[in-house]
């Protein structure tokens, strides 16, 4: 019986595996030194945070894993041996493998700074950062953030959560302009402050400052200004951690290379998820990407290509959401921070500072392009349907009820956008379609 192994049990490794028991009646085998069971990251600040406990982010039964006959190692592997097709792990010896999928994820970016090894200094991306960060902020007063990001920002909640005061380096000229457009971006500023954030755009950190104990006391800033506190998260961003395959002789450049079959340049050896970079990216595509769904649908496609079907990875168009403390944020197709030379756009903002929608079209063709929206919850397949079919600007804007997530009784902006655009663009009215909400039958 052939055995597939995976390094990683993150969301990557976990869906290759069920995907994979979902095919075959194949030996499975997850090897994880950071956690028993597979756990939901995404909700690692709501533990910290109390909303949730550890065992509820889970999401499936510990019995789950012995009835699907999946493996569950605890162990850290150490080298893997490609000619043999072993991998020598630190407590449980040498195990065996005919596939072997690495989804080792991602670490922290660190980039030198003096200090940046000290007690009560630390990053957001495993189970053990969550215990330190609890551990190392314990009746502190105030913790420095160095980074923006979507790293950063959840754990700038978790620490005012605690009543902890937050300094917020960012060394953009707004939260996340390298992402965002300046509209949101500048948004999304205003609301960590409103939050009571401390948020030093355009700052940079320096040193990272000892007291006689090791433990953080302070840091400088680029500026010279030396900011007390007692701990230190650095969220500037993370790297493929790809220890494990430089070790073992496996290409890499950034990440772990692979082809469009998320095969390295071992037989029998692919990566998937945020430690993974494809030789040939994609039209509009990162080479690494970093995000929940992608690691979902990289374990979906590579356990189609081990159990007989050879399947390339085509993630089709690009989408993500987050939330910046209590504003929620998604993107379908491709909103840049700047327009390109072939672009136009569209942006409306509620008057309440906290809603708005961002829409990119084709200057000539007025193809639909990508929107950004914030505060308003829209449904994924409305957007994935219309950038397949490439429709156009007015086509979205007339349709916009459809694609409208929230429930019949939460406040709708369809009419409002649809005239601000009409005010901008008087070409071609916008004749809204769909039913009207309750809400709009009343006020109008």
């Amino acid at each position: 019986m052939k055995h597939v192994v995976i390094v990683g049990n993150g969301i990557s490794g976990i869906t290759a595996a069920r995907h994979i028991r979902k095919n075959s009646d194949f030996e499975i085998t997850v090897i994880s030194a950071e956690t028993d069971h597979f756990w939901s990251r995404t909700a690692l600040m709501y533990i910290y945070m109390g909303h949730m406990k550890y065992e509820h982010t889970k999401p499936y039964e510990d019995w789950f894993w012995k009835k699907n006959k999946i493996n569950l190692l605890h162990d850290y592997v150490e080298k893997i041996d490609t000619s043999n097709k072993t991998l020598q792990l630190a407590q449980k010896g040498v195990q065996s493998y005919d596939a072997l999928i690495l989804a080792t994820g991602a670490k922290p970016n660190k980039f030198g700074w003096p200090g940046q090894d000290l007690q009560g200094v630390s990053g957001m991306v495993s189970f053990q950062d969550l215990e330190y960060i609890e551990k190392y902020t314990k009746d502190i007063s105030r913790g420095v953030i160095v980074g923006g990001g979507l790293i950063g920002i959840e754990l700038a909640e978790m620490l005012r959560s605690r009543n902890i005061a937050v300094t917020f380096l960012v060394r953009e000229k707004q939260f996340w302009n390298n992402v965002l457009p300046k509209q949101e971006a500048s948004l999304i500023s205003r609301h960590i402050r409103e939050h009571h954030v401390d948020l030093h755009l355009g700052g940079e950190l320096k040193e990272i400052v000892p007291d006689d104990h090791g433990r953080v006391k302070a840091v400088i800033t680029g500026a010279g200004e030396e900011i007390p506190c007692q701990f230190v998260g650095l969220t500037a961003g993370v790297h493929p951690n790809i220890d494990l395959a430089q070790a073992s002789g496996i290409e890499t450049d950034r990440g772990i290379l692979v082809n469009d079959f998320l095969e390295t340049n071992h037989t029998d050896v692919y990566a998937i998820g945020d430690c993974a970079q494809r030789r040939d990216p994609l039209p509009n595509r990162r080479p690494i990407e970093q995000v929940w769904y992608t690691g979902r649908m990289m374990g979906e496609t590579v356990a189609q290509t081990i159990t007989g079907n050879k399947t390339p990875y085509q993630p089709g168009h690009w989408f993500n959401s987050a939330k910046f403390f209590d504003i929620e944020y998604q993107t379908y197709g491709w909103v840049w921070n700047q327009l390109k030379p072939n672009e136009e756009e569209f942006y409306w903002e509620h008057s309440s500072g906290k809603k708005c929608m961002h829409f990119i079209f084709d200057k000539d063709s007025k193809k639909f392009l990508g929107v950004n929206t914030f505060g308003i919850r829209l449904r994924h397949e409305s957007f994935d349907r219309w950038l397949k079919e490439e429709r156009d600007i007015y086509y979205i804007l007339e349709n916009l009820r459809e694609a409208n997530f929230d429930p019949e009784f939460f406040d709708r902006h369809e009419q409002e956008i649809a005239g601000a655009f009409n005010g901008q663009f008087p070409g071609r009215p916008i004749q809204l379609r769909g039913k009207r909400s309750f809400l709009e039958k009343i006020f109008g």
